[in-house]
């Protein structure tokens, strides 16, 4: 059975001949919540990146829940990411993108809870609203929903608090805190400190991982 979620391993990543990620080392426990702090520029979305399948590094070692990432059909119903901006379908409303989701997944709209998460993340209002006419905290806010609103075993988010008011971060905050009470795992990255507590999550400095800045 495995015992960590996210192991990685003397990962190198340059973006040309500048060095953003040098011998990086992380491990997720399985269950646990791990956040990820730092300045912007230091490779915080570049080591979400390549644990999420979506760029390659130059060198080292990724496993999730034991294997390769994004290697076969079981990564992607384990892990949900927010670290690439979400694909709005052309037309389709709130309500339809969050039904798409629970269909891809096995799950009946109406059983997963579709309006309820929309209403707890204050978008009941725009439930028929298509996406790309709402406002970039409406549209986080409605990413969130749509990757909580999924089975998972795996969060990876990327600044989750990001155009979020006081009260959206700590709605989002205790979602994940639940979700982690529930048994899931969540690695993220976050400039709010405050934030990353309250969703259940231990800090870990950049910089504790052996990286350079770009």
């Amino acid at each position: 059975m495995d015992r960590t979620a996210v192991e990685v391993r003397s990962l190198t990543v340059s973006y040309g001949s500048t060095p953003v990620l040098v011998e990086v080392d992380l491990t997720v426990p399985l269950g646990a919540g791990v956040c990820i702090t730092g300045e912007n520029g230091i490779g915080k979305s570049t080591l979400l990146r390549c644990i999420s399948s979506l760029q390659r590094p130059d060198s080292g070692e990724i496993e999730v829940f034991g294997g390769p990432p994004g290697s076969t059909p079981e990564f992607w119903r384990a892990v949900a990411t927010t670290v690439e901006p979400p694909t709005w379908y052309p037309g389709l409303t709130c309500r339809e993108h969050a039904e798409l989701v629970c269909r891809a997944h096995g799950l009946d709209p109406d059983d997963a809870g579709v309006d309820e998460a929309l209403e707890r993340f204050g978008l009941s209002g725009h439930a028929d609203a298509i996406p790309p006419s709402m406002s970039s905290g409406q549209k986080q806010r409605l990413t969130l929903a749509l990757v909580l609103l999924r089975p998972s075993r795996l969060l990876i988010l990327d600044e989750p608090e990001q155009r979020l008011d006081p009260e959206g971060r700590a709605t989002v905050a205790a979602m994940l805190a639940g979700y982690h009470a529930g048994g899931g795992s969540i690695l993220m990255a976050s400039h709010d400190d405050t934030f990353a507590t309250a969703a259940g999550t231990s800090l870990i400095g950049m910089a504790e991982l052996h990286t350079l800045p770009a």
